[in-house]
């Protein structure tokens, strides 16, 4: 049992009972910070005094009074409209064998209820080596959809390859200049070419396969084929030593054709017009602050266009939500695909677009600057390899993704406290080993004699977790998993300091400690997953 859900539940009933409508979403149930206070409380009362135009005293008494008596020892009104309620003892003490029987399934949820959903990230142009931003988006997109997944729905991971464009054109140019360089054929790359190693790395391997077969004329398509080959699979492979597998890889190139674009116009037909040569899209008619170019002057398509396109298809694969995780220059693009969309006839809820803010890392105190175009700077393997992929994911969804990160490589590799991962992580091998020291003792799944504060407030934690995976697979904040993963180590680290977990001498109260340790180590476990972080059993 969740017990968040549950009252939530219960007051929305109350609530209706009283003739008030509310979303059970926007019930807030807050876990108490003093036990005499209860286990949770609300301040529903308080938010529908103004809409009621009623005291909140007076809104909490109602709710109180058709609440089912049945599910909490104690429900009272507090201060100038809170609700606390007091859960049963046996309720609480339940958790622990509903936890240790789920097992790696505690925390899932069906309030997606099978709605299909895409989340489409990283998308990285593959001209080169992931960069932090991508990095950060990489991590991100990923862990929102394990959410996604525990809460319920179904989710597809997508990439996007921009295999079209100057960017392409000049991947392939580069590549055939070192090509020829290769070969000691002085060739100069273009202006605005690539650098880095790998360029060199893709056309010596060229050179070792097929000679000198093209030193005398350029092919293009066969150049650009390569290099669009070559540095996705670099890519891919960095991902999945990230721990990132995509279900989906989408290609510019297939995107972009002549029929798909032609079958979009004639959707888009109404809200199309001429203007000085150019074509337009009416955008602000659906709440974009001016209209689109869909089509310059010159006959050329805007990248808006085939963006349109891609969405379509997305959005024609039965995918019911669409989630885009993008750069932090690409505000302005929200509110112009979102009007697309509804030209289209999708709901105004299909399109969700999460913005990133900039990466910086620190070390020793300073910024380390960057460049991919240069070959010089950080990139995600390089980043993983001196700090560690836990950390590494850890780090950057441990802040909201519309906040800027600077990232302490320092502090990543600290082996203390105040490491973060650290910290989390050495909770989870304190449990286990606990659990081997008890081995003999045995386990109490029943939770009987749990009764110290520090034992009530991690069994009101673990209780929670559905309810927070819940909340953050719906408001797309990874951030509040390794919030709940940080409060769950400290609750632990208070209870096995306070609480003698082993003890000979008292066998019963062991073997329900043990118990609430095998609770807490599952979910600690389960949390650190969804982050897609390792929990080591020793350290």
């Amino acid at each position: 049992m969740d017990f968040v859900i549950n009252i939530k539940q219960k007051v929305l009933q109350a609530l209706q009972k009283i003739g008030v409508s509310l979303k059970l979403e926007d019930i807030v149930i807050e876990t108490s910070k003093d036990p005499l206070h209860g286990e949770y409380a609300t301040n529903v009362a308080m938010q529908l005094a103004r809409t009621l135009k009623t005291a909140p005293q007076t809104i909490a008494e109602k709710i109180v009074a058709n609440l089912d008596p049945d599910v909490f020892s104690k429900v009272e009104i507090a201060g100038p409209g809170f609700i606390n309620f007091f859960m049963k003892p046996e309720d609480m003490s339940d958790i622990i064998q509903k936890i240790i029987h789920a097992g790696k399934k505690y925390g899932s949820s069906d309030i997606g209820k099978g709605q299909t959903v895409n989340v489409e990230f990283v998308s990285a142009n593959p001209t080169g080596a992931l960069h932090l931003g991508h990095a950060r988006g990489a991590a991100l997109g990923d862990v929102i959809a394990r959410l996604l997944q525990k809460a319920g729905f179904k989710v597809t991971k997508e990439f996007y390859v921009n295999d079209a464009g100057a960017q392409i054109d000049n991947l392939g140019k580069s590549i055939y200049a070192r090509y020829l360089q290769a070969f000691d054929v002085s060739s100069d790359l273009p202006k605005d070419g690539y650098y880095g190693a790998d360029i060199i790395e893709i056309a010596q391997s060229i050179k070792e396969e097929v000679g000198a077969k093209y030193v005398s004329s350029y092919d293009e398509a066969f150049f650009k084929a390569q290099g669009i080959k070559r540095e996705l699979q670099r890519i891919r492979m960095d991902l999945e030593y990230f721990r990132v597998n995509f279900d989906v890889y989408s290609h510019e190139t297939s995107i972009r054709t002549t029929d798909k674009i032609k079958r979009v116009f004639e959707k888009l037909d109404p809200y199309v017009y001429q203007q000085n040569g150019a074509t337009f899209l009416k955008t602000s008619t659906f709440g974009d602050d001016k209209d689109r170019v869909v089509i310059k002057s010159d006959g050329s398509y805007t990248y808006f266009l085939p963006d349109i396109v891609y969405h379509l298809d997305k959005a024609e694969r039965n995918h019911r939500y669409l989630i885009d995780i993008l750069g932090a220059d690409h505000h302005g693009y929200i509110s112009r695909m979102q009007a697309a969309l509804s030209m289209l006839g999708f709901p105004s809820d299909t399109l969700t677009v999460e913005i990133l803010q900039m990466v910086r890392l620190i070390k020793d105190g300073q910024e380390l600057k960057m460049s991919k175009r240069t070959g010089v700077g950080v990139t995600l393997r390089e980043l993983c390899d001196e700090v560690g992929v836990d950390a590494t994911r850890y780090f950057f969804v441990a802040r909201a993704a519309s906040s800027h990160l600077d990232f302490d490589m320092d502090l990543a590799v600290t082996t203390s406290n105040a490491n973060p991962v650290y910290y989390a992580q050495y909770a989870h091998a304190r449990l286990s080993s606990l659990l081997s020291a008890g081995a003999d003792i045995g386990i109490d799944e029943a939770g009987i004699g749990l009764s110290t504060d520090e034992e009530k407030l991690l069994l009101r934690h673990l209780a929670s977790f559905g309810s927070e995976i819940s909340d953050a697979a719906i408001s797309k904040a990874p951030y509040k998993i390794t919030n709940y993963v940080q409060k769950l180590a400290t609750l632990t680290h208070s209870f096995y300091t306070i609480c003698r977990v082993v003890d000979k001498e008292n066998i019963s109260l062991s073997q329900a400690r043990l118990g609430l340790v095998k609770a807490s180590q599952i979910v600690l476990a389960n949390a650190l997953e969804l982050l897609g972080v390792s929990a080591p059993t020793r350290m």
